[in-house]
């Protein structure tokens, strides 16, 4: 009776400490991800910065006209780059080495950094900065939020999709039209779809830890989830910018 009762106890101990042990690498794990999505925003927001006050550089991507300041052919080429290596981390992540995957994933937000090199030419400093603050508090607590909730956000997946797509083709639309009214709809639909966003993409990233990968899997897997909430954050950063940014 006794050693029964020993060896249950050392079987609950043992699970213990797995789960324990279990819990400390989805820490690990999580952190890495953001470790890799901040990095990634600081790397942005250098290269932006960093063309639109060098005059050399601002030559190359913008030149002034009539109608105020307007990308170059090459202005137009950063811009539209970042799609370029978002296909290639989205469907190409799995055959590549953790080091290029880990490459592949500075360039994006390298040549993203180029393509928001504009919005220092269009909005005040002050602005921009304290909408980086709004859209860091949101995204926080929407990520914390994501990561501690018990309820099942899955299953918001597919209306997230469709809203997604809207405002994509709806942005486009408006590429042409140029109205500040439908501007305004959209900004402020992107804002709750990219708050929605952040929780559903951080829960899913959770739900992608397992404790058996190895090295290089884990480390793909925490760039792919860096990736998402990487595009959130600058997606959301972007439509409250619409809002919120005073122009020069």
């Amino acid at each position: 009776m006794v050693r029964l009762h020993i060896h249950k106890y050392t079987l609950n101990a043992s699970a213990a400490d797995r789960v324990g042990l279990d819990d400390q690498g989805l820490r690990s794990y999580m952190l890495r991800v953001y470790n890799y999505m901040g990095t990634g925003l600081a790397l942005t927001g250098a290269v932006a910065f960093m063309v639109a006050n060098t005059p050399a550089l601002l030559e190359i991507f913008y030149a002034r006209t009539a109608y105020g300041v307007e990308p170059t052919i090459l202005g137009y080429a950063a811009m539209f780059s970042p799609i370029a290596f978002f296909l290639v981390l989205s469907f190409g992540l799995n055959r590549m080495s953790a080091p290029m995957a880990q490459l592949v994933f500075w360039a994006f937000a390298g040549v993203m950094g180029l393509s928001m090199s504009h919005i220092f030419l269009t909005y005040t400093g002050t602005s921009i900065a304290r909408v980086f603050f709004i859209t860091s508090g949101m995204f926080l607590a929407m990520s914390l939020y994501g990561y501690t909730t018990k309820r099942d956000l899955s299953g918001m997946g597919s209306f997230l999709l469709m809203g997604l797509i809207g405002i994509i083709i709806a942005s486009i639309v408006n590429i042409f039209i140029g109205s500040s009214m439908m501007q305004f709809i959209i900004s402020v639909a992107g804002v709750l779809l990219f708050v929605a966003l952040t929780a559903y993409d951080t829960q899913g990233i959770k739900a992608t830890y397992s404790a058996h990968d190895d090295g290089s899997t884990a480390q793909k897997k925490a760039i792919h989830g860096a990736l998402r909430l990487y595009l959130d954050f600058i997606n959301l950063f972007m439509m409250l910018l619409h809002l919120f940014g005073k122009r020069e």
